[in-house]
């Protein structure tokens, strides 16, 4: 992954939602928090709880303060920030730098 690559557009996004974009061969779920400080939010798309890329379907909320995504298929909430399982400290996720310049988001 290159420093400020361009990933895709703020239209390829779903408000308070997710989706999954393929780079370099990963998958990477993209999630869109408009009324968040950071705005957009890149995990990996593995859910290593259900071995399988779902994660991008999860429904996101805020617990205790923390954005997160719950897994579609267990249920565990991963923290948009960190990655960390906050049901299971000895699962986590990948997290990738990420930004919307104007209409643009950048991976890196």
């Amino acid at each position: 992954m290159s420093l400020n690559e361009v990933i895709c557009t703020k239209y390829d996004l779903v408000e308070n939602s997710g989706v999954c974009a393929l780079v370099n061969d990963e998958q990477i779920a993209i999630f869109y928090i408009p009324s968040s400080e950071q705005k957009v939010f890149a995990i990996s798309n593995w859910d290593p709880c259900g071995q399988a890329n779902v994660l991008s379907r999860g429904i996101i909320g805020d617990l205790t303060g923390k954005y997160v995504v719950a897994s579609p298929l267990y249920k565990q909430h991963f923290d948009l920030k960190t990655g960390e399982c906050l049901e299971d400290s000895d699962k986590s996720v990948k997290v990738y730098p990420v930004k919307l310049e104007g209409e643009t988001v950048l991976l890196g």
